[in-house]
């Protein structure tokens, strides 16, 4: 099979695509022929050797997310047989085997089935940003452990930046709960993908107050913010509900006014999917796949997160178009549906 590996970390000309053996999958393992694998930020930093932490040297083939065919199954696997579709999650962490590649193997419970009719793309769109979404929706104290319809009925949530990967999940799954669904972005065109993407309203910060915007649309505050930027949350204690939350998804130093937090009791949470507890993890993974076979996760520009496809001789320059913050998701096309 072929493999995109990287012997060292580097610039993303370091990935080379080579031959390897077709790997076997042993007990409770499954064995998936990639269609597409996705790139996130997370998997350029690995790459580059400034992500995050996970023990294993390289050499390596990146990718944590993608879509497949399951081509087989080990001893002991239920509810999984060949010719399935599905998505997996974080299967390039703490092993040295990503998605960008023909075949990869993988423990059973990272490997989620999807209908038929959900598109691959989908599938390869879920992983990282729609398990980051979901925690940073249901870390509050007083919010609920799994999304469901009506999961978030009466809460308004604003998303901060609406057009990227995370907020784009982050909007669809929240619409998806019940919640009214504020977000920011910095330009028209990503204004109209985040409202693509179902949100109630779009505050193009460069153009408006956010804090003053907030306050017109929701007066009683944001019960829920999710955040991706630490500059933001000045704007974030304003805009929150008393009691609200700030779940923060991005590394940066923080520094805030405490008075202002302590005033409205804030909580504000610090999340990395990578290393939520297996409860969490599984919650979020049964919500999401939920939410995707029942057609409440969509991409492509008219969902607000247009795919940015690759063919797999151009793995680097998909690591290099999300190191230059393309606007969609890329993913890379390893084999044919």
């Amino acid at each position: 099979m072929l493999a995109a590996v990287f012997e060292e970390p580097g610039p993303a000309a370091v990935l080379q695509i080579v031959e390897r053996e077709t790997p076997r999958p042993g007990a409770g393992e499954v064995r998936v022929r990639m269609v597409l694998s996705a790139v996130n930020p997370t998997d350029t930093g690995t790459r580059a050797g400034r992500g995050v932490p996970d023990g294993v040297a390289p050499p390596r083939v990146p990718n944590q997310d993608g879509a497949g065919v399951v081509d087989a199954v080990g001893d002991g696997v239920t509810g999984l047989e060949p010719g399935d579709r599905v998505w997996v999650w974080d299967a390039g962490y703490g092993r040295a085997n990503g998605t960008a590649q023909e075949y990869v193997v993988l423990p059973r419970r990272q490997v989620v089935r999807m209908n038929d009719n959900v598109p691959f793309e989908v599938g390869a769109a879920l992983g990282i940003p729609a398990l980051t979404a979901h925690r940073c929706l249901t870390v509050a104290g007083d919010g609920p452990a799994r999304l469901g319809p009506g999961a978030l009925a009466g809460r308004t949530v604003l998303v901060a930046g609406g057009a990227g990967a995370v907020g784009n999940a982050a909007i669809q799954l929240a619409k998806w709960a019940g919640a009214t669904v504020l977000t920011t972005v910095s330009s028209k065109e990503k204004a109209d993908l985040a409202t693509a993407a179902g949100a109630d309203a779009v505050i193009d910060y460069r153009e408006e107050d956010v804090a003053a915007r907030v306050k017109e649309l929701a007066p009683g505050g944001c019960q829920v913010i999710v955040e991706v930027n630490t500059d933001n949350l000045r704007t974030d204690l304003s805009a929150v509900a008393p009691g609200g939350n700030i779940a923060l998804y991005v590394g940066g130093e923080v520094t805030i006014p405490s008075f202002k937090a302590m005033l409205k009791n804030v909580s504000l949470d610090f999340v990395l999917t990578y290393t939520t507890t297996t409860e969490e993890k599984d919650n979020a993974v049964a919500a999401v796949a939920e939410a995707v076979n029942a057609g409440a996760f969509r991409v492509g520009e008219e969902a607000g997160l247009p795919i940015l496809r690759y063919p797999f001789e151009r793995v680097a320059d998909a690591h290099e178009a999300v190191e230059r913050h393309a606007v969609g998701k890329v993913v890379i096309e390893i084999t044919r549906p």
